[in-house]
């Protein structure tokens, strides 16, 4: 079968999605599954957050050096070799029968994700033209948004159901198409000159990046002391200064700092950022509040939850006609307060709100949230020079990793400081601890859209299509 430019690279971003999907589900999916694991390793669950914490931590070391493999290697060949490394290490989980193998297992898996989800964006950066690109990048988001809202529930349905095992099981066939499918739709491109391994520079950003994101799970755990997760916050921080310091001497440093000096790159890393931590957090806070809050038991919860999928979804087909009318700077703000708008509306939730309402609100954060996303991810490559590419994906790929761990970091801090400030004398959380949560989200994803009004109003019009009111037509393309 041939495929015409377009529809190929449609099929290698459904395919990369796929894999996105299945690394991103396994990141939150075994949450309520913990109960049962532990019973089968004969430990307290709490013991077993160890596994969900070093996969993260494995993600954030490995994937700076993912950029240099695809050049060196050829996507191709680093992108099946991820997929087979991942698959494995799913085998490797399921068969665990104590904790510290289960540990090196999850290891070993977190090696194969933070291989496989940089390159995977790499492949389709590299195979989708600008006119392609908007549609690329929406079909890549889906996993992110959803996994960490299907995760939960269907960790806890496979283990009421069947077994902890399937959790990981699951995984096999998923991984053994996408490998094959792999050679058959991915071009395996590579650089012909040989760049060195800044080996110095990976060193220092795993470190800095090992250190920021055990940090913040630190500071976010209530029985943890402040002072221990804020002194490794502190030594992350002094780590990634001697990177940057590095980088800058170092004639192929990693990571590759260059798309920064691009605007629609850089807006993207910085309020984007921030907006995203926000976003993030909300699958953290949500389910709590309505448990702990509205005394839901997790069923109950899980099903108001799924209207942050729907409305995901339902986004989807519109994402291209939003750009394409409005352009990224007026989605990026426009649609970034509406998206501030539901939380404050979560701030107001109770058990007296009727039922349509919640869903309503929920519905709505799920459609803005994902068109957020989709806006952002896309407008951070438009103006980067396919020579950059490796690089700045590589960048986009780490800071991205990081705010989803800082966002359940913003969620647990927020709650802690309401406890403190609000309920100093009551024990446990409150209702009004989250709401005063979603308030404090709301605020930082506020202050994430500053950067947006930087932009030029004809800011990525080459990948949305939008025309500027007072511009004149574009040239059609012959």
């Amino acid at each position: 079968m041939t495929f015409t430019a377009p529809q190929k690279s449609t099929w290698i971003a459904l395919l990369v999605a796929v894999a996105f999907f299945m690394e991103n589900l396994d990141g939150t999916v075994i949450a309520t599954s913990l109960p049962q694991m532990a019973a089968s390793f004969g430990v307290a669950p709490v013991d077993l957050n160890i596994g969900m914490s070093v996969y993260m931590l494995t993600l954030a070391i490995f994937i700076p050096a993912s950029g240099w493999m695809a050049d060196r290697f050829g996507a191709r060949t680093v992108f099946a070799w991820a997929v087979a490394v991942f698959t494995i290490a799913s085998i490797f989980c399921a068969l665990s029968e104590s904790v510290l193998g289960f540990v090196l297992a999850r290891i070993l898996q977190g090696a194969g994700g933070a291989m496989m989800v940089p390159v995977g964006r790499l492949v389709v950066l590299r195979n989708a033209s600008k006119s392609e690109l908007m549609r690329a990048i929406a079909v890549l988001t889906w996993p992110a948004l959803s996994a960490p809202i299907l995760g939960p529930p269907l960790g806890g349905f496979i283990t009421t159901y069947a077994s902890w095992h399937w959790i990981f099981i699951l995984n096999v066939p998923i991984g053994i198409v996408t490998f094959a499918l792999t050679f058959w739709l991915i071009p395996n491109e590579k650089l012909d000159a040989r760049q060195g391994f800044d080996w110095l520079g990976f060193v220092l950003t795993s470190i800095a990046c090992a250190g920021l994101m055990y940090g913040l799970d630190l500071v976010g755990q209530s029985h943890v002391d402040w002072v221990v997760g804020a002194g490794i916050l502190a030594a992350s921080a002094l780590f990634f200064w001697i990177a940057l310091r590095h980088s800058g001497r170092h004639p192929h440093p990693l990571p590759d700092l260059y798309g920064l000096a691009i605007q629609t790159f850089a807006v993207t890393m910085k309020g984007g950022s921030l907006f995203r931590t926000a976003v993030s957090a909300v699958p953290f806070l949500l389910p709590l509040m309505f448990q702990l809050g509205f005394g839901l038991d997790p069923f109950q919860a899980g099903l108001y939850v799924l209207a942050l999928f729907a409305g995901n979804l339902a986004m989807k087909p519109l994402t291209s006609l939003v750009l394409r009318t409005f352009g990224f700077r007026t989605t990026l703000i426009g649609n970034g307060l509406f998206f501030v708008a539901t939380m404050l509306a979560c701030a107001f939730l109770s058990p007296a709100t009727p039922w349509l309402i919640i869903m309503v609100v929920l519905f709505l954060s799920g459609a803005a949230r994902s068109m957020q996303f989709t806006a952002i991810n896309t407008l951070a490559f438009v103006d980067v020079p396919q020579a950059r590419m490796a690089g700045a994906n590589t960048l986009f790929s780490l800071v991205q990793q990081i705010t989803f761990g800082l966002g359940i970091a913003l969620g647990a801090i927020a709650l802690r400081l309401a406890d403190a400030w609000l309920t100093p004398d009551v024990e446990g959380l409150t209702l009004g601890d989250f709401h005063a949560a979603f308030l404090i989200v709301g605020v930082v994803g506020l202050i994430g859209l500053f950067d947006s009004f930087a932009l030029p109003r004809d800011a990525g019009t080459a990948v949305s299509k939008h025309r500027p009111r007072g511009s004149t037509p574009a040239p059609a393309e012959s």
